[in-house]
């Protein structure tokens, strides 16, 4: 059985169409992404996914996470899932972030909430999933609130509130883009040692191909609402059959190609 099944997924916002019928499965343990350009619904079908669709937007189709129905059932049953069963990291933490609570107590409110820890043996979950995402002044960071923190740090305290439960599938969005190259890649290197060590299925959000291919295994090239081409990444890469993937994986050559020339520059 799938973790996350989904099923002719339409969002609309009135009668324009954001999102049109698209369709994918995540078992345990998969590592899947959604890649395409700005504005092509990769972050509305994460919202879809996890019954966080802001208001004014509707969804058709099915979607069942964990053999919940996120479209169809009701406010309650898409809370219960959030946290145990599925969480999601945003890409600016700064503003996914309470800019009024301090890091630690952001992290505390999941483990609050869903393992029902109080106390000591809170205090000491905050601190062991702050320690987990490589953060080692785990006092002065749990204190601090999120503008006393630095991106990567911030977004180091996001991926932790995300995995704090323990979720069975974390869904990344892209997580890395306003962080600096080398930043990028210990958050990139992060998020693939924690799903492998949690066995944690990953569903990863990204305009970036060679971003994408550090973490992922299969992938889903989305373009005007819906998915173009799938396959695992290896394969799109070396041989893209839709030429939106074959603009995507040229790109990410010319890229490389001029980083290669500037450092022998």
């Amino acid at each position: 059985m799938s973790l996350l099944t989904v099923s002719g997924l339409t969002v609309r916002s009135g009668g324009t169409t954001l999102v049109d019928d698209i369709s994918f499965t995540v078992a345990q343990g998969d590592r899947v992404g959604l890649i395409g350009e700005s504005g092509s619904g990769k972050s509305l079908t994460a919202l879809a996914v996890t019954g966080l669709l802001p208001p004014g937007l509707t969804a058709t189709g099915e979607v069942r996470l964990d053999g919940v129905d996120m479209i169809g059932g009701t406010e309650r049953q898409r809370t219960a899932v959030r946290g145990p069963v599925a969480a999601i990291v945003f890409q600016e933490p700064l503003t996914a972030l309470n800019p009024l609570m301090r890091a630690g107590r952001q992290i505390a409110e999941p483990l609050r909430r869903v393992r029902g820890l109080r106390g000591p043996v809170l205090r000491e979950a905050v601190h062991g999933a702050l320690r987990e995402v490589l953060l080692d002044d785990t006092d002065r960071i749990a204190r601090s609130y999120p503008h006393q923190l630095s991106g990567g740090q911030r977004q180091r305290v996001a991926i932790a509130m995300a995995l704090a439960c323990r979720p069975r599938l974390l869904i990344a969005d892209e997580p890395t883009t306003a962080l600096d190259v080398t930043v990028q890649a210990e958050i990139l290197d992060l998020l693939d040692r924690l799903a492998t060590a949690h066995g944690t299925a990953l569903v990863f959000i990204t305009h970036d191909l060679p971003v994408a291919a550090r973490v992922i295994r299969d992938t889903h090239v989305m373009r005007g609402g819906r998915i173009v081409e799938s396959g695992p990444i290896s394969s799109l890469i070396a041989g893209p059959a839709h030429p939106y993937t074959r603009t995507l994986v040229d790109s990410a050559r010319r890229f490389d190609a001029a980083l290669e020339r500037t450092a022998r520059d």
